[in-house]
């Protein structure tokens, strides 16, 4: 129960139309947008966030294990949270029809997405809706007619999201998008499925608000010359990127567009926390940071303990070597997750896989190394190795790292570069994006390892 002198502390948004959207399986609810049309034809959208700082102290048991942590972590077949569950599912949780204390970020928006005015402050909330992507998707679809006032609000409100959008691309923003693998899984945690599902509309809604009220924040704390936790990306090597654009135009149209997404993300630097500011490459922003996912991201607990602390009035400057070694330790958690996710995707798939040695499959060739080639299966997008033994036998491989390519050429040539006139088989080429077929082999799950034959 919230008591009362706390929420006369704070801007009180309960009577404003106020959900949430998040997948249909999400347990905890970090983030929510309130909508209000205002006299002159503006809009009032609040983006709120869970206030996690209010209830967790710097020092504590749990703020402790919190930073220890860093992040939640995100397997096929479990969460290990930041937090304790009765914190991130239940208390900061933004359900449903019940009051919340929030920090928010409050925009007034004319019908160009341009913000007019904008203030980071503490509120208190009661969400009307709790929305899943599919749910808010059909109301935009107009299928859903059920409640009109809210689909009134995320017409507006996905009419300024496109916008915002655009303006990002107009900017220069890597507009990269990559459906996100799922499994449905038996009783025994094994697989049964494997799907894969498409940023939507709504997603990009959310995603755009979000982007947005983050922005704000650095932009407000930066501007001002104050200590900041920001989120950088660095400019990408140029060398990398000319050989990518290079390898671009003398592909053409054979990569799938999987592939060239991957290749681009490789040739980008990695985005990281740090209190000095050199702006956010592959959003195009010159001030980011991150403040909209306090339950499942220490740094955005950090970003809202300075925001509170300058809003409160206090004059003493944040520690700043305390604060850049906490991002360098925040950075460092937050790449071991993603590997530890990655690992997991890469477990499931080889249990998925174990299920159909034997079978006989379609991909492409999505690695080219000198020990074979890695081919991405079509429909579940399983990778696996095409050992460099088991290809053309009896003929010789040149591995071209250049051209990301295997030449497959008759024995004769080892030594000699003149085209032999025997009757010997004719030189075979497997480039990178080559349509293939594959039969399944092997499968070492321990090791996230499948290995594939050409048929």
């Amino acid at each position: 129960m919230i008591q009362d002198r706390e929420i006369l502390r704070r801007r009180d948004f309960r009577e404003a139309l106020t959900f949430t959207i998040d997948p249909s399986d999400a347990k905890d609810f970090d983030d929510a947008l309130s909508f209000e049309l205002l006299s002159d034809g503006t809009y009032r959208i609040g983006v709120h966030i869970a206030d996690v700082t209010y209830y967790v102290q710097p020092g504590d048991d749990i703020d402790k294990e919190a930073y220890d942590k860093a992040t939640s972590v995100y397997l096929v077949d479990r969460v290990i949270p930041m937090l304790p569950e009765a914190l991130c599912n239940d208390l900061c949780s933004l359900r449903p029809n019940e009051d919340k204390l929030c920090m928010s970020v409050v925009l007034t928006m004319n019908e160009k997405a341009q913000v007019i005015r904008s203030k980071v402050c503490r509120t208190v909330i009661h969400s009307d809706y709790r929305l899943t992507y599919e749910q808010a998707q059909a109301i935009l679809d107009g299928s859903d007619t059920i409640h009109p006032a809210l689909a009134e609000a995320l017409q507006s409100i996905n009419r300024l999201a496109i916008v915002l959008r655009a303006e990002r691309a107009k900017q220069g923003a890597l507009m990269i998008e990559q459906d996100e693998i799922r499994f449905r899984l038996d009783e025994q945690g094994q697989p049964t499925d494997i799907y894969f599902t498409h940023p939507q509309p709504s997603n990009h809604l959310i995603e755009e608000f979000m982007l947005l009220a983050n922005r704000i924040v650095a932009e407000q704390m930066g501007k001002t010359g104050k200590t900041m936790v920001y989120r950088i990306h660095d400019k990408p090597n140029e060398e990398k990127l000319e050989t990518l654009s290079r390898f671009k135009k003398r592909m053409g149209d054979r990569l799938p567009e999987t592939t060239l997404q991957l290749l681009t993300v490789r040739a980008m630097a990695k985005a990281v926390y740090s209190t000095h500011n050199i702006g956010h490459y592959g959003l195009a922003f010159d001030y980011y940071t991150h403040f909209t996912s306090p339950i499942r991201r220490y740094p955005d607990m950090m970003v809202h303990r300075i925001v509170a602390r300058y809003l409160l009035g206090e004059r003493k400057k944040v520690g700043i070597d305390d604060l850049e070694a906490a991002c360098i330790h925040c950075s460092e958690q937050e790449q071991n997750a993603a590997q530890a996710e990655r690992d997991s995707v890469k477990e499931m798939q080889a249990r998925w896989m174990e299920q159909h040695i034997g079978e006989e499959f379609d991909g492409y060739i999505s690695s080219v190394t000198d020990f074979g080639l890695f081919v991405t299966l079509n429909e579940s997008r399983c990778d696996g190795l095409v050992s460099i033994r088991t290809i053309c036998p009896g003929m010789f491989l040149e591995y071209d790292e250049k051209n990301c390519c295997l030449r497959a050429k008759p024995a004769s040539q080892r030594r000699s570069k003149k085209k032999s006139k025997s009757a010997e088989p004719s030189e075979l080429t497997y480039t990178l994006g080559d349509r293939v077929r594959v039969r399944v082999e092997r499968v070492n799950v321990p090791l996230h390892q499948i290995d594939y034959t050409l048929v």
